[in-house]
């Protein structure tokens, strides 16, 4: 069986072999949980994953993750030397080979439960029925959008085939709770499980300084506005680069006030870049590219900001939320489970008015500010701690094989 997948515990360089992979699923050891996702790299499912997994109380599961396309150093975020990651080097398509590979994988792991995320991975339900795991859970983390008539019908069609073998769906959002019933999977089986987010890592700033703008020192009345993410279409920075730059134009104050943090990397960074050159607005913003001090580049913001065109439950937006910042973002996805008029302000996707306007709103308005931050921190602490949502998971997984015990 060598040279079929990687493995690899985290922390450790991957091999091309399985040899000397320890498994779970022997007798005395914690209920194994096989986690299906199509690629660990950066990204909020991956976050919440890796999350859940460093948060899970230790001796009640173990965990594989198994990864359809691959993973990078992401995976060294893991902080359970036990955990195992796998790499089936899944082709683009319907690689038959490599899901022979994942149900070869299962019989030999032997799960408690398979665990898939998005519809991308939710073949992998039929393979583990195939190779005997008895319990099977499905999250929906945010629907794939296609114009492609074929991708739209063959997404349909793997959601009603397997349908009957997911015991248990879980929605991070009330948008995609909803969605799931809509497309006919019974009431009884949907979950909400929102994202938790360590609140002790996020925190607000209070007294601290923060961060410089790329060497240079803010103004002492400064306005630092920003957003943190891959810089991708579907995350649409453009937007808000444009919206600072009609804020500029419409605000005689704000140049001298008004600061811009876009952290991260990805395809659309050098198009938003090149955009705030044109208009001669670069000295007024950081754009470092990826940086892995996320808590204390929020504790710089005063004001947060997620443009995106499509979400399921933002991550960045509960950590900003934890660091006491209050939140502009579009009106898409699970946002509108987070964002209220308590906690920020919500307007259009790719609408640069709106987001304009709102900006100039905070600007001038800095009890909004201070109040919509407290309110987001509290919101936090009562319904989205990861302690909330490592004991959704946990019930869950324990009802399932309580259930299975009791049978």
């Amino acid at each position: 069986m060598t040279n079929m997948f990687r493995a690899t515990p985290a922390h450790v360089q991957p091999s091309s072999s399985v040899s000397g992979v320890r498994y779970r699923g022997t007798e005395g050891a914690p209920p194994l949980v096989a986690h299906v996702i199509h690629r660990l790299s950066v990204g909020g499912l991956e976050n919440g994953l890796v999350n859940l997994i460093n948060h899970m109380p230790a001796g009640r599961y173990s965990h594989a993750i198994i990864c359809l396309a691959g993973y990078d150093d992401f995976s060294k975020r893991i902080q359970r030397s036990e955990a195992l990651v796998y790499d089936l080097r899944k082709s683009e398509g319907h690689d038959v080979r490599a899901y022979m590979r994942l149900w070869s994988l299962l019989r030999r792991l032997k799960p408690a439960i398979l665990h898939t995320r998005t519809q991308g991975t939710l073949d992998s339900q039929i393979y583990g029925l195939l190779a005997g795991v008895r319990l099977r859970v499905h999250g929906e983390h945010g629907q794939i959008r296609s114009d492609t008539a074929g991708v739209r019908f063959r997404g349909a069609l793997v959601r009603q085939v397997t349908r009957p073998l997911v015991h248990r769906y879980m929605a991070v959002s009330g948008e995609l709770e909803q969605w799931l019933i809509h497309t006919g999977v019974p009431r009884r089986k949907v979950i909400r499980i929102p994202n938790g987010v360590d609140t002790t890592r996020f925190y607000p700033r209070g007294a601290a300084p923060r961060l410089s703008l790329g060497g240079s020192p803010l103004p002492s009345n400064a306005l630092v506005i920003g957003t943190v993410g891959r810089m991708q279409p579907g995350k649409d920075q453009l937007t808000l680069a444009r919206a600072f730059l009609r804020t500029l134009n419409v605000a005689p104050e704000a140049r001298s006030r008004l600061r811009l943090m876009l952290v991260g990397d990805g395809p659309l960074r050098q198009e938003v870049l090149e955009t705030l050159r044109a208009a001669q607005a670069a000295d007024l913003v950081w754009a470092p590219g990826e940086r892995s001090d996320i808590p204390d580049i929020l504790r710089t913001f005063d004001l947060f900001v997620l443009p995106s065109r499509s979400e399921g439950m933002s991550n960045t937006i509960l950590e900003a939320m934890a660091s006491g910042l209050p939140v502009l973002a579009t009106c898409v996805g699970g946002n509108p489970d987070l964002v209220t008029p308590e906690t920020g302000t919500l307007t259009p996707a790719g609408d640069v008015d709106s987001m304009a306007e709102a900006i100039v709103a905070y600007m001038r308005t800095p009890g909004k500010l201070a109040a919509e931050g407290r309110n987001a921190r509290a919101l936090v602490l009562e319904r989205y701690s990861m302690n909330t949502m490592v004991e959704r998971y946990l019930s869950v997984y324990d009802e399932l094989l309580n259930r299975q015990g009791r049978a």
